[in-house]
This record gives structure tokens, C-alpha cells and sequence, in this order.
């Protein structure tokens, strides 16, 4: 009996000491999204071709708060289809306007560098993607502008997606009713505790697709398409974390009609805004 109860003591105190395996703490790679904003990146236009300010026009690179956007998807090559890619993510919609919108209430706002999407590497397709695309639908941004001879500056909110169900949102600290739908180019303007309203004309927001004769994109929609600088591959085999920074050009991305041909905007002369659409996307990896 004295060596049974002696066996039995060391194979209890074996159990007990046994070490967890190390496998089990290891959390799961995972592929993350962040957007920054870059003043010095190139200026495109929608063909992905670079672009000067029109005659007559004149535009600021604004400073960035939030973002948002409602669709992600990683593509293979210039031939592969909208929606035929790795579709990713596609953000809440409603009908509560009447048409389908996106759904701003739900919308997530990130800041500069802020994290967007973080998705477990296992349930991305592997592969080699040389695109991605991004339906970009909010910003907020600071500007300057010119009122009775004085410097100002001025926080503005601009709604770019295809049609955003917007039942309010605050532009700095003013929040501003809407309870409707918006198309693309709704806008709001503050400063100094007031704000306005308006509307950019359809069609006018720059939305960049460099592979746009192979693989085009609804009008209307903010579908920003961005060229890895080499293919993306996921093997499924990854154990480290991938970091993938959309870095946004902004460089004279917001842009008006000049009334006095001063290069400052002057909303008071009648100074409409046409254009405030993202100028370019690169898809960076870390």
C-alpha cells in the first residue's frame, strides 16, 4: 500500500506542475486597416492620371479629423471586377430615408492613424492582391477661409458616399438635424458657433480609379481604388500581425470657384464648393 500511495503522490504532483501548452496563449495573426492623411501625395483625378487646380478654381489641402467608410475589398489584378475580390467588409445600410443609404448612425469615425478594421488573418482568402478598394463615406476636416478681410478658420463635415441616411451629426461642436437622406456632396460648415449648409454638384467629387477601363466603378459611389507598390500576399500560414495604412492624399483636395481670384476661400463672395473628394489612395504594409 506504502508504494501505491507513494505512486500515486508523484503522478498527481506531475499533473499538477504539468505546464499549459504554449500554442494555446498565442493569440491569432490578424490583419489591420488604418487610414492617414498625406498633404505631399500625389494629385490625381479620377483616371488616376495627375492633376493641377482647374482655371478659375482654386482648392487647400484641409486638416484632417475622422473618416469613415462602409466598404473594403482586396483585389487580384486590374481585370478582377467590382465585388469579384476579396470583399472584406461592407458597412450597415437602412431604408429609413426611402432608398437604400449607408447608415451614418452606425458609422465608425477614425482619426488619423486610428485603427479601422482588424480582421483574423485565417478568414482572408489567400492570395496575391495588387489592389484595394475603399468606399470612403465621411470627413471632417478643418479649413481656412477669408470673411470681412479676416483669416478664419473653419471645420467642415462632407458626407461622399453614394447616399448617406444621416439623422443628425455634429460638425465641430454644433449638431446639425437632418433626419433624411443625402447623395454625394451634402456638406456642413462651421465656425464660430454657426454653421451652414449646402450641397456639391453631382458628379463633381474626384473618386480615384486608376484601373477604371478594366474595372470601373458605380457613379455616384466614393470607391477610391488604391495600387499596392508590390501584390499583397496572404499564404494563410501568417503568425504576426500585418498592418495595412491607406495613406490618403489630401493635397488640394478641397476646391472651389473663385470669385476673387485670391487663392483664399470666401464663402461671403459666393465662393461654391465643387469638389472635396480624396485624391489618391496607397495601400502601405507594415
Amino acid at each position: 500500500m506504502k508504494n501505491v500511495f507513494i505512486a500515486l503522490f508523484v503522478a498527481a504532483s506531475f499533473i499538477g506542475c504539468k505546464k499549459d501548452d504554449p500554442q494555446e496563449d498565442v493569440p491569432e495573426a490578424r490583419l489591420i486597416f488604418k487610414f492617414v492623411f498625406d498633404e505631399d501625395q500625389v494629385r490625381y483625378d479620377s483616371f488616376g492620371q495627375e492633376s493641377s487646380v482647374p482655371d478659375g478654381h482654386a482648392a487647400q489641402s484641409p486638416r484632417f479629423n475622422s473618416m469613415s467608410a462602409h466598404y473594403l475589398e482586396l483585389s487580384p489584378n486590374a481585370q478582377t471586377w467590382l465585388g469579384d475580390g476579396e470583399v472584406l467588409y461592407e458597412g450597415p445600410t437602412t431604408f429609413a430615408g426611402g432608398d437604400e443609404a449607408i447608415d451614418f448612425d452606425q458609422a465608425k469615425l477614425v482619426s488619423p492613424g486610428g485603427q479601422w478594421l482588424s480582421f483574423p488573418i485565417s478568414s482572408v482568402q489567400p492570395g496575391d492582391y495588387e489592389f484595394a478598394r475603399v468606399s470612403l463615406s465621411y470627413q471632417n476636416f478643418d479649413i481656412d477661409f477669408l470673411a470681412q478681410g479676416m483669416d478664419l478658420e473653419a471645420t467642415f463635415a462632407g458626407f461622399i458616399g453614394y447616399n448617406t441616411y444621416i439623422n443628425s451629426y455634429t460638425i465641430n461642436e454644433e449638431e446639425v438635424a437632418v433626419n433624411e437622406n443625402k447623395l454625394q456632396g451634402y456638406w456642413g460648415f462651421e465656425t464660430l458657433g454657426q454653421y451652414v449648409t449646402g450641397q456639391a454638384p453631382a458628379g463633381a467629387t474626384t473618386v480615384v480609379n486608376p484601373i477604371w477601363d478594366s474595372s470601373p466603378i458605380p457613379a455616384g459611389s466614393c470607391l477610391v481604388t488604391g495600387v499596392f507598390e508590390e501584390p499583397f500576399t496572404i499564404t494563410g500560414n501568417e503568425t504576426d500581425d500585418i498592418i495595412v495604412t491607406l495613406s490618403l492624399s489630401v493635397n488640394q483636395s478641397f476646391e472651389w470657384v473663385e470669385v476673387n481670384e485670391d487663392g483664399k476661400y470666401e464663402p461671403e463672395a459666393g465662393e461654391a464648393v465643387v469638389d472635396m473628394g480624396i485624391r489618391g489612395m496607397i495601400p502601405l504594409v507594415d
